[in-house]
Parts: C-alpha cells; sequence; structure tokens
C-alpha cells in the first residue's frame, strides 16, 4: 500500500464533525414529558389509574358477594355444585394473569393489553346481567349466558392484573420515587376500598330491591356492569 492509499484509509476511517453541525434526524428522540396533576410530581394519567381500579374491584368483588346465592336461587342447584363452580371461577381468576403477563410482554405490551381484555371484562359483565334476567329463555340459556359471562370476566380480571399496577409505576419519572413509592399506596387503597364497599352494597341491590317479582340479580350484577364500563371509559 503507497502512501496515498495510506492517507485516504486514514481519512476513511478519523471523520470528525465539527461542534456547529447538527445531529443527524431522528437519532435523538426528545422525551415528552406527561402533564403533572395539579402542579405536583404526580402524572396526571394516575389518577385515571386509580379511578379505574377502584371501579374494577367493586364490580369484581360486588358481583361475587352475591355469585353463590345466585346458584342457589337463582339456578336452584345444590350446595356442592354451587361451591364447586365459584370455586372453579375463583382459581381460573388466579390463572389468567399467566395469560396477561405473557400478552403484555411478548405480544401487545401493558397498555393495549389493559384495554381489550377490559373489553372483555364488560362484555362479561354485560352478558352476566343479561343471563339474570328471568323472563330471557329458560334455565339452559341462563346457565349457558351466566358461565360465559364467568369465563369471561375470569380473564378480563385475572388478565390486567399483572399490568395495571406495573404501568402505573410506568408514569413516573425516574427521579420521582418517593411519589411513586406513595402512588402504590393510594392504588393498593383504592382496591381495598372498593373491594369493601361492594361487598356491602351489592347484596343490598339483590335483597332489598326486587324486579320481575324475586330478588334482583340483574340489578346486583348490572350495578358491578356499569362500573366497569366506567372504568373502560377512565
Amino acid at each position: 500500500m503507497n502512501s496515498s492509499q495510506r492517507n485516504e484509509s486514514k481519512e476513511t476511517l478519523f471523520t470528525f464533525t465539527s461542534a456547529g453541525d447538527d445531529p443527524p434526524k431522528g437519532e435523538f428522540p426528545v422525551t415528552k414529558k406527561s402533564p403533572k396533576l395539579c402542579g405536583s410530581n404526580y402524572p396526571l394519567s394516575i389518577a385515571f389509574i386509580v379511578v379505574n381500579e377502584f371501579c374494577e374491584r367493586f364490580s369484581y368483588y360486588g358481583m361475587r358477594a352475591v355469585l353463590t346465592l345466585y346458584f342457589l336461587s337463582f339456578f336452584h342447584w345444590d350446595e356442592n355444585l354451587s361451591t364447586a363452580v365459584y370455586h372453579a371461577f375463583s382459581a381460573l381468576c388466579y390463572f389468567t394473569p399467566v395469560i396477561g403477563a405473557i400478552m403484555a410482554d411478548s405480544w401487545l405490551g401493558k397498555y393495549k393489553t389493559i384495554i381489550y381484555l377490559s373489553i372483555v371484562y364488560v362484555a362479561g359483565h354485560l352478558i352476566k346481567s343479561v343471563g339474570a334476567i328471568p323472563s330471557l329463555g329458560n334455565q339452559a340459556v341462563h346457565v349457558i349466558l351466566s358461565m360465559v359471562g364467568l369465563f369471561l370476566i375470569a380473564l378480563g380480571t385475572g388478565g390486567i392484573k399483572p399490568c395495571v399496577s406495573a404501568f402505573g409505576g410506568d408514569q413516573f419519572e425516574a427521579e420521582h420515587t418517593s411519589e411513586r413509592s406513595k402512588f402504590f399506596s393510594i392504588f393498593y387503597l383504592s382496591i381495598n376500598a372498593g373491594s369493601l364497599i361492594s361487598t356491602f352494597v351489592t347484596p343490598v341491590l339483590r335483597g332489598d330491591v326486587k324486579c320481575f317479582g324475586e330478588d334482583c340479580y340483574a340489578l346486583a350484577f348490572g350495578v358491578p356492569a356499569a362500573l366497569m364500563v366506567l372504568a373502560l371509559g377512565e
């Protein structure tokens, strides 16, 4: 290799950019900060996440509070069958988080997983409420609608479970660790508040309100469905 070829190779290897040159577009994207809640360091989006979780827990525990009574008095099943179906539903609710985690990590991401499975969740509640209307078909229709509704509810409530809290934590910037810790405290407070209130309210709706000449299971399931629609709207 002669001297001119060596100089050309050096020029190729060592190319400098002056300080005044602009970096190529697209290589350094500007991170847009999310709007804050009332001038604090809390992202505005976490308010919707907390309300969403309150409504979701209200809808789930409110429906579950009268589920066994629904099997006993509406379907006229015996205690063994009612208990078996109730526990099978509960077990499915604790298995489906695995499905939600797989969907979020390897396919859709947390946000889309929450949205899509919340739609499934709402559909399950609505189908379950319609299945509790006595004048709609015979008992076989009620059982089919209720089981389909319960399956969709189990898929929805379990599927979003591993995503919501993590998605809420992702809203905070790295330096706001104390705000993130307080968010999780408020987040789990909303879970417990929704669960507690619904456990008292839903049995009252079932027993104290009469529809179609008997206990109003359609209303007891319909109110949690309405709360879940509200949560999806948030």
